[in-house]
């Protein structure tokens, strides 16, 4: 029982347990209100950059709103470096490397989902082992081999023929695509096959079976049953693939040797590009950032219904 002396904390707590929804919406209004300024925040600071003249952002600017208000910033972005052949470079690896993955990790995943076979858990387990290595601890062997500098060589082939047997010499891949898209397909298919293979779990059997009565191969309906009725999760691992290929940096700086759109550097490359020796172009940083950026918002915003279904449908079992 509350008495005079009780404080507003002691009011409040007795308040909280007579009505704990009331307590629940707070807390998830704090929480809402203090994520979305996290997240914005850093956007909101690029606009600011943006619209403020370079000059101004030197003399130490530190104003929360823009001075000058410079939208020509947004111009300059591609008259000082073609800034549109890095984003068509990105766009391209990133294209290129989803179609790879959804492709290969659809008929891995409809193998590890539906069909039944010894060692699938080991295997599963190996494959997800791949995306738990650094990418950098592959560098050093896949840019020798890129550049074609190291043979293929069968193992022990010097004890039966008394000298090493060369299979093939590797082309020289460096400064062209295939140099990004092989590496960004072996690093980001683990989670694909991972995640298309819990969604083609749970297809039931009976659909698959009515459509091979109907005379279709596995493959058939795969890509006429299974897929279609896994679309959410198809969309799930074709937007992260798509994403993280997007914003790679990495590998694409190593295998771009030189950093220009010619050599199939990616955005970030050119968003670098307005760093020199002696300048740095703050302003053109941030403009060059919120034009790079908007390509995947615009993908997220429209996905985000399949990406957030994809998400959470995948932790279902029925």
């Amino acid at each position: 029982m509350s008495t005079q002396s009780d404080g507003p904390l002691s009011r409040w707590a007795d308040r909280s347990m007579k009505n704990p929804g009331q307590v629940y919406r707070a807390m998830f209004y704090v929480a809402a209100f203090f994520f979305i300024v996290t997240t914005l925040f850093p956007f909101y600071w690029l606009v600011v950059l943006a619209l403020t003249p370079n000059q101004e952002i030197l003399n130490g600017f530190a104003a929360p709103v823009p001075e000058g208000f410079n939208v020509a910033a947004f111009a300059q972005v591609f008259e000082q470096v073609p800034f549109h052949l890095y984003m068509f470079n990105s766009f391209v690896l990133a294209t290129s490397t989803t179609i790879i993955v959804l492709l290969i990790a659809s008929l891995a995943g409809y193998v590890f989902g539906r069909l039944e076979f010894p060692g699938r858990g080991v295997l599963m387990l190996a494959i997800l082992a791949i995306s738990y290595f650094p990418p950098a601890a592959f560098v050093v062997p896949l840019f020798d081999i890129f550049t074609g500098g190291s043979p293929v060589v069968v193992p022990f082939s010097e004890l039966v023929f008394g000298s090493p047997v060369n299979l093939f010499t590797p082309p020289r891949l460096v400064n062209t695509p295939g140099a990004m898209i092989l590496p960004f397909s072996a690093l980001f298919l683990p989670l694909s096959i991972f995640v298309l293979t819990t969604f083609y779990g749970q297809i039931p059997d009976g659909l698959e079976d009515a459509a091979r009565v109907e005379g279709t191969t596995r493959i058939g309906a795969l890509f006429r049953v299974i897929i279609p009725l896994s679309a959410p999760g198809v969309a799930t691992a074709g937007v992260l693939t798509f994403i993280s290929v997007y914003n790679e940096y990495f590998f694409s700086q190593i295998m771009a040797l030189g950093n220009q759109p010619q050599q199939w550097s990616p955005l970030v490359g050119g968003i670098l590009s307005y760093q020199t020796q002696y300048t740095t172009s703050f302003n053109l940083f941030a403009a060059a950032s919120i034009i790079g950026v908007l390509p995947v918002a615009i993908l997220v915003v429209v996905a985000q219904e399949r990406i957030v279904s994809g998400l959470t449908a995948g932790a279902l079992k029925e």
